[in-house]
């Protein structure tokens, strides 16, 4: 933790190594800065979100987001700290689906179902990386090319995924995406954070908005049902400021089977495109996260599975020491015909835009009007 410097009067980026692959590969490390004492560290090796530092309510910086010290933890890693995850996001039941009319065979690597575009997903590539300034701020471009059966998915499919630093101090991420054949995507960010810092210990304390009225309840190995449900009167109701312990342990089959929340919401539709749809703060550093998106769905983790793995700094990744906010389409979308669809048709584009934005709470402690 330290002091934030005087506030740049423009974003910046520079470029460090961050060591090298067992083949030898050579990985980057981009450190994009910008004005408000923010500061992201990102890496062309999974597109990791490696730190992100934001200060608090006494001018104090600190990152917020859980990860490791080096790219060997990085490359070890099961739980997608940081990572940009493709060609799906969360799963797809027993590893298959039907698309126009072939049977389509993926890889089981979470029992068995398919999770987070298998072992080889994108969370384990080397991406290539442009820096970049422009009129937004600053930012790193990642682009790759996956190969027809990566996975086993169909279709050559060119993927870039910008991140941008603004000068407001905003946070962007842009998708987008062709395919040479008929193919499914469903892309996100899997940062795990912790507003009151990546060693600040479990996050049961912080408060969450959800702008969604229902979500997709989930079996026993977390696999949509396919039912639509009412979050009112339930323990996934976050339409107001809600404290994540205060239900997580209620006896609820859901909750049970989850180690807590791991469920995708139901966006509310807006005018805005991309339009606010989560938010979370913590009354003891005052640091805001608020997420806006073009995304029907968002995944709520609370780290229910953290195994206790050692982080920066020497802390320990424990259950409920982070909590993901994933933008996404929802689970198992394949295989089920009346969720939004993830076909991404020869030809087309695929887009897709996530904002994060950082703030303060007011002294009070109340949270922003409007949520």
């Amino acid at each position: 933790m330290d002091i934030a410097h005087p506030f740049r009067r423009s974003p910046r980026i520079d470029v460090e190594p961050f060591g090298a692959l067992e083949d030898g590969r050579l990985v980057d490390l981009f450190v994009l800065t910008a004005p408000r004492g923010i500061e992201a560290r990102i890496t062309n090796y999974g597109g990791i979100i490696v730190g992100l530092r934001t200060p608090d309510r006494d001018g104090k910086r600190d990152d917020i987001v859980l990860g490791f010290e080096g790219l060997l933890d990085y490359v070890r890693d099961t739980r997608y700290l940081g990572c940009l995850i493709g060609r799906y996001a969360n799963r797809i039941a027993h590893g298959s689906f039907a698309l126009d009319g072939e049977r389509v065979v993926l890889e089981k690597n979470d029992g068995e179902h398919h999770l987070h575009g298998g072992s080889g997903g994108f969370h384990k590539v080397l991406w290539h990386a442009r820096p970049f300034d422009d009129e937004r701020g600053s930012g790193v471009e990642l682009s790759h090319r996956s190969d027809d059966g990566d996975g086993g998915y169909p279709g050559n499919l060119s993927v870039n995924v910008t991140y941008v630093l603004t000068e407001g101090g905003e946070f962007l991420v842009d998708y987008d995406a062709s395919s040479d054949r008929d193919t499914v995507l469903n892309l996100t960010q899997h940062s795990y954070f912790n507003l009151d810092g990546a060693h600040g210990g479990h996050v049961l304390d912080h408060d969450v908005v959800l702008r969604a009225q229902r979500f997709t309840p989930s079996d026993g190995r977390l696999i949509p049902t396919g039912e639509l449900r009412n979050v009112a009167g339930t323990a996934f109701d976050f339409t107001v400021p809600t404290r994540i312990g205060d239900r997580i342990d209620k006896a609820d089959e859901q909750l049970i089977a989850a180690r807590g929340y791991d469920h995708n919401w139901i966006l509310d539709n807006g005018p805005e495109s991309p339009r606010p749809v989560a938010r979370a703060s913590s009354r003891r550093t005052g640091r805001v996260l608020e997420v806006s998106t073009t995304e029907p769905g968002l995944q709520f983790y609370t780290g229910n599975f953290l195994g206790g793995d050692r982080g920066k700094n020497g802390a320990r990744y424990v259950r409920q020491s982070g909590f993901c906010m994933e933008p996404q389409h929802f689970p198992d979308s394949p295989n089920q015909p009346h969720f939004p669809s993830t076909v991404l048709r020869k030809g087309a584009r695929y887009r897709s835009t996530t904002v994060y934005r950082f703030s303060i709470l007011a002294a009070s402690g109340e949270q922003k009007p409007g949520w």
